[in-house]
């Protein structure tokens, strides 16, 4: 049944690369373009409704959304006069709150008890992907901006696909979880540094408005849904109290409502974060009332990994439309060299991560874990960078290529080793977030 799936997904991606090439790639707007997006939305819901399949709906969806940018990207340009990039950060704020949903205190603390893998992981993470990044740059001799996108993605921290990756690969999901946990918390120092270092001369690179960056959209929101995480799974009498959701319901939605009318100075810390504790306080907030309703009304006690999913999947593709849209003629010249150099990024980051980890005696499923973690990046992230940061959508498209060919690539990967289960020494463990199982 696996082989089945794995050949059948390797001949649909096929597919859809003619049609990209064939369709949208050769001409700025062919008659048969609609077909594109309307293949990709069907393969999309049929994938959604099977279980063998799911893991792939992802990409389906991704690939219907730069389908659509690319055919029109005048839809994604302006709403009303508003440019829709500024919708951007807010979106990536929201991702990362859903991730830090499925996080807890222990997925940090348990670095203690496997310290040398989580170590090993993160050393090769943070130097495999950007060398590799450097050097493809090198080879290929992109121009700057696209150059300095490519470094980018290579320099984020691992993404939350990886602990699915992991989880499907039967490896060791809690070092998977750890290691994506603590290489995001190093990130708004690390990713900084290492574009300052290698893309320092391709574009300009300030370093403290980077790491405010990744404060602002990645760290702030993750502290907020710890405390969420907290409301919605924590034991303890005052989070079932309909009296406590409702005080910390209207505390989060009022915050809110001050961080958005207050006026911050113009540059400063808590101006550079005022929109993640924004956002914070309001997903707080709604998290909590949500909670109370369905207490009240006996609703089901996992909507949250029903509801995150889905979200998380429909602002990513939102935010590849916006990114396509402004950078489609760019693409149309440049795209299958950058899918290739995507592709090989990628493929040689699980390589080398694996084998690496090999080299240092890491059990087998470690190991396995240690490539997921290395070779797929938080895309999200690297895209947010690119507009907010770098100013640059040319810089945002390889985040934007990269993000569904790391979940192609990963499922292809996760599947051969689901059938090749690794022998160990240790009971494995197969813990994984709700979140992440729903989407198995």
């Amino acid at each position: 049944m696996f082989k089945k799936h794995l050949l059948f997904c390797i001949m649909l991606f096929v597919t859809g690369s003619i049609l990209i090439s064939t369709i949208s790639l050769s001409t700025n707007r062919s008659p048969l373009s609609p077909l594109l997006i309307f293949f990709f939305l069907c393969t999309a819901l049929y994938f959604m409704g099977h279980r063998g399949l799911r893991q792939y709906a992802f990409t389906m969806w991704v690939f219907a959304a730069a389908s659509a940018a690319m055919i029109y990207p005048f839809t994604f340009d302006t709403w009303f006069g508003i440019d829709l990039a500024i919708l951007i950060v807010p979106l990536i704020q929201i991702i990362m709150f859903g991730m830090g949903t499925t996080l807890n205190i222990s997925d940090f603390v348990r670095v203690l008890k496997m310290p040398v893998p989580v170590l090993i992981g993160i050393i090769l993470q943070f130097t495999i992907m950007p060398s590799l990044a450097l050097l493809l740059v090198f080879i290929f001799g992109f121009e700057p901006e696209i150059a300095a996108g490519i470094i980018l993605i290579g320099s984020c921290p691992g993404g939350v696909a990886s602990n699915l990756m992991a989880y499907l690969a039967k490896g060791n999901v809690a070092l998977s979880v750890t290691m994506t946990s603590c290489s995001t918390l190093l990130s708004p120092l690390i990713t900084p540094l290492l574009m300052s270092v290698l893309a320092g001369r391709l574009v300009p690179i300030n370093f403290t408005d980077m790491m405010l960056s990744i404060l602002n959209m990645i760290i702030v929101p993750i502290l907020a849904a710890l405390i969420a995480n907290t409301i919605l799974y924590g034991k303890g009498k005052w989070v079932k109290s309909h009296v406590w959701l409702l005080v910390i319901a209207a505390s989060g939605i009022i915050l809110a409502i001050i961080g958005i009318r207050l006026e911050p100075p113009s540059s400063g810390f808590f101006s550079a974060i005022k929109g993640g504790m924004v956002i914070g306080f309001a997903l707080i907030g709604i998290v909590s009332l949500t909670k109370l309703v369905m207490n009240i009304l006996k609703g089901p006690s996992n909507w949250m990994d029903r509801v995150l999913p889905v979200l998380s999947m429909a602002c990513i593709c939102y935010i590849i439309a916006i990114i396509t849209s402004r950078s489609s003629e760019q693409l149309y010249a440049v795209g299958l060299l950058l899918v290739g150099t995507s592709v090989l990024h990628n493929l040689s980051g699980y390589q080398l991560g694996y084998w690496l980890a090999r080299l240092f005696r890491l059990e087998e499923r470690d190991c396995r874990t240690v490539a997921f973690e290395v070779g797929m990046q938080n895309g999200g992230m690297a895209s947010g960078l690119a507009m907010s940061v770098l100013k640059s959508p040319l810089a945002a498209l390889t985040p934007a290529i990269h993000t569904p060919l790391m979940n192609v690539t990963g499922s292809i990967l996760a599947t051969y080793w689901s059938i090749r289960p690794a022998k160990t020494k240790t009971k494995p463990q197969f813990y994984l977030p709700e979140k992440e199982k729903k989407l198995v």
